[in-house]
């Protein structure tokens, strides 16, 4: 008996088949392109790679090195109440707290944060002439930002501070410096730094948290300032970090006013170097710098104290522009 094959529905079923699998392949071509063009987009996207640390809540605050750390943030959060004016400790500053500038404890992506001091000291400062380890940042911080005189080096309270900056630097491999552990630099202006678009600038955004003069608002939980003064007897004298305009500009931009972050900044670069113009044009304490930058030479081009190697003037120097200067120093390191 011989046996009938039915052909129809093995060719319906070879069609089909055919047809499932070129749908397949289009589709995965389909897809192949579509995760090449994505891949392609995301390449183009750079993502948010700042150093942001840890947060003082994560402070293992049990054990013996914990609570040393712990003792450490809580020196930076609230300076004044143990080492201000009426300080519990001692009387070594000026009122204000290091986190006036050193913002959140030290955490905020370009806030003058600490998230690359433990990976970069000790380091050679052309300000100070030579190497300076942690401890000696700290007493220039002192000296400086809070107008005052250090704990001694061996003291509880500075081993504690530098174990704090040794913590949130934890990570960090030696030698580096992550994305936003600097304070931004910002373009240099085309002309001076206006002071009084400053002062404009700072009535209308600025004086409603650091008050009409400049005074700061004192805290009424603890010691010292919620909002630190920016000029006065109690704010950061002339030898200070800020008071070099493209430091205050730059930290400006990216924190201030009140509930700025780098992602959303509310004044523009212009509006940025005036205001820091305004603010280290106001009356402040002097600090002695007759040993500072020895080699004349590697001076900022916003350093505003004599000796300069070119022929620029003081005022420029504080208050710009800086390009013609930039351009002069390195005439002057191609012709050395």
């Amino acid at each position: 008996m011989t046996m009938r094959i039915d052909w129809f529905p093995l060719c319906l079923f070879t069609v089909v088949a055919i047809v499932i699998a070129r749908e397949c392949i289009c589709s995965y071509e389909e897809k192949e392109r579509d995760n090449k063009a994505f891949a392609a987009y995301l390449a183009t996207q750079h993502g948010d790679s700042v150093w942001t640390g840890r947060r003082p809540q994560q402070i293992p605050y049990f054990t013996d090195t914990g609570a040393l750390v712990q003792y450490g943030y809580e020196l930076i959060a609230n300076t004044a109440a143990y080492l201000g004016p009426e300080g519990s400790i001692a009387k070594l500053s000026n009122g204000m707290n290091c986190q006036n500038c050193h913002l959140q404890g030290g955490v905020v992506p370009f806030g003058n944060n600490f998230g690359k001091v433990f990976a970069t000291y000790p380091q050679y400062r052309a300000r100070n002439n030579g190497i300076q380890d942690i401890p000696q940042r700290i007493t220039d911080c002192f000296e400086r930002s809070l107008n005052g005189h250090a704990p001694d080096t061996g003291s509880r309270e500075m081993k504690a501070i530098t174990a704090y900056i040794r913590w949130l630097g934890d990570g960090v491999p030696k030698g580096m410096k992550p994305p936003g552990t600097s304070i931004m630099k910002l373009p240099y202006l085309h002309r001076s730094a206006d002071v009084r678009q400053g002062e404009r600038i700072y009535r209308e955004q600025c004086s409603s948290c650091h008050g009409k003069d400049g005074e700061g608002v004192e805290s009424k939980v603890v010691k010292g300032y919620s909002y630190p003064p920016l000029w006065g007897e109690h704010s950061y004298n002339d030898g200070a970090g800020l008071y070099r305009l493209s430091n205050f500009a730059g930290f400006v931009y990216n924190n201030m006013p009140y509930g700025t972050d780098y992602h959303r900044p509310k004044l523009s670069v212009e509006e940025s170097w005036d205001v820091a113009a305004f603010v280290n044009s106001r009356p402040r304490p002097h600090f002695n710098q007759q040993h500072d930058w020895q080699l004349v030479a590697g001076k900022p081009v916003d350093y505003p104290f004599k000796p300069y190697a070119d022929t620029f003037t003081e005022y420029q120097h504080k208050f710009g522009p800086f390009q013609p200067i930039k351009e002069e120093q390195r005439k002057q390191l191609v012709t050395r």
